[in-house]
């Protein structure tokens, strides 16, 4: 007589079970939903790079505005980046990266429409900055969604992905300037905005901070502002005091007035946070060798193996004489190269000292931009291919590996300051880079492309040796041991 009420228990239990697993998402969407944000907020640090021509002659944009049209995004993605951290310990990081998403989106639509040179620029302002409160909370959202060493993949696979977006960008922005328009190397992630929108609403973290973070409800008003402030003028006076020597010389008003601010600024910075209770960036940690040599790394490779690329692009176009899509398949190769070397290697790179992996990367990618001093008048797109594929082996070994390595670095309590310093790091170098290898090649004549080639060169070869020694005591061991733990 109880037959059927129990059966219809079990069924009513299965049907339960069965929803559930329905409503549950898969195991690895964070990581997609993360992963896609990133590749979507770093596409925009490069994907004007090749259009940039196109751009400027459509809105009559000078040499300075040119620059900034790239440079500002940059800027405002690594600016506030620390800032944004410290919001998303208030807010929680899963409520900061859905708003910073849908800001992006909207900002992106603005950049796709404007009609002007200021438009564009305060509109890829917004777009950096939106980007910067989602790039601030990926790594906790991460580090709060897997453990062991289902983290130290997640972790790779984020890096693999970090690494490809910009040279992605420098591609797909060539294939849409040559067949559909500038305006649609904006226009036409409008759709992928949506998705990561949809994807950062529909798949939150687990409840409860990751390891190593700050409770969410902290007070914002608990954040090191006067350190955020300090740091961001400093850079931002850098940039500009680049950029302004490309149209007044170096000893310009412009750039000694950059210099100076950005000198002043600097100081105020490390005044301010030797004495902040909370400072966005502890003294301390840069008592741990592994850790400046994480920063190192991170400025240095991002630097040297893409911060050239606006300089190439106009080489190639203004003086080699190439079009958007052929110059975006003369760089393609830094590209695949990163793809196959990431991909194939990436997994296996965290049994590795970070000292080989990191440092050796480093170098790497500094030798191939050293390859550019052979550049001469007769040079055309195989004389770069050197660069290319060793700046796309050494970026292919770098990027995997350095999220874990910067959090592994640090006492676990700075985890996530360790990373979004790694992360502002790397923006830092690309911003710098940008402008000033602009400034060298604003006549894409081939000295210039060869001086700022050379330059990169020079600092990742340092950058990577001095790493090199900073890190000979941070074991490979200590990478995994942070993945097992979560």
């Amino acid at each position: 007589m109880t037959t059927e009420p129990s059966a219809d228990a079990s069924r009513s239990a299965s049907a339960d079970r069965a929803a559930g697993a329905l409503r549950r998402p898969a195991p690895w969407a964070p990581l997609a939903a993360c992963c896609l944000g990133t590749f979507l907020l770093l596409l925009y640090t490069t994907v004007t790079t090749v259009a940039l021509p196109s751009i400027g002659a459509d809105l009559h944009a000078g040499f300075g505005a040119r620059q900034w049209i790239i440079d500002v995004y940059t800027l405002a993605l690594a600016g506030p980046l620390l800032g944004a951290g410290a919001l998303g310990d208030a807010l929680g990081p899963g409520r900061l990266y859905p708003a910073g998403s849908a800001v992006f989106g909207l900002a992106t639509l603005a950049c796709g429409l404007a009609a002007s040179p200021p438009w564009l620029i305060a509109a890829r302002a917004v777009q950096g900055t939106a980007g910067a409160a989602m790039f601030a909370s990926i790594l906790p959202l991460i580090g709060s969604s897997y453990t062991g060493r289902a983290k130290a993949t997640a972790f790779a696979v984020w890096g693999a992905v970090a690494g490809a977006a910009s040279a992605v960008g420098t591609v797909g922005g060539g294939v849409l300037a040559e067949y559909a328009g500038w305006r649609w190397t904006f226009l036409g992630a409008l759709p992928l905005c949506v998705l990561a929108l949809a994807m950062a609403v529909r798949f939150p973290p687990p409840a409860g901070p990751a390891k190593g973070r700050p409770r969410p409800g902290r007070a914002a008003g608990a954040a090191d502002w006067p350190g955020i402030t300090t740091i961001t003028i400093a850079v931002t006076a850098s940039v500009y005091a680049v950029i302004a020597a490309g149209e007044s010389g170096w000893t310009g008003p412009g750039p000694v007035v950059g210099w100076l601010t950005a000198t002043v600024a600097m100081t105020a910075f490390v005044l301010v946070e030797r004495a902040a209770s909370r400072p966005v960036l502890p003294p301390a940690l840069f008592a741990t060798p592994g850790f400046a040599g994480v920063l190192l790394v991170a400025f240095g490779y991002y630097f040297a193996a893409f911060g050239a690329l606006p300089g190439l692009a106009a080489w190639l176009q203004a003086d080699v004489g190439l079009g958007a899509l052929a110059t975006s398949l003369a760089l393609v190769t830094q590209l695949l190269t990163f793809i196959a070397v990431s991909g194939l290697a990436g997994g296996r790179l965290h049994a590795l000292r970070p000292r080989w992996t990191l440092g050796a990367g480093t170098v790497l990618v500094g030798i191939g931009a050293l390859t550019g001093i052979t550049l001469n008048a007769g040079s055309s797109r195989p004389a770069l291919l050197p660069f290319l594929i060793l700046s796309g082996i050494g970026a292919g070994i770098v990027s995997p590996v350095l999220p874990a390595v910067a959090m592994a670095s640090v006492p676990a309590r700075h985890a996530g300051t360790a990373g979004a310093a790694a992360n502002a790091a790397r923006q830092f170098g690309l911003t710098l880079g940008v402008a000033v290898c602009g400034t060298l090649t604003r006549t894409a004549h081939v000295s210039g492309v060869r001086a700022a080639l050379v330059l990169c060169g020079v600092l990742a070869a340092l950058a990577g040796t001095l790493a090199s020694v900073l890190l000979r005591h941070h074991a490979g061991a200590a990478v995994r041991s942070a993945g097992r733990d979560g």
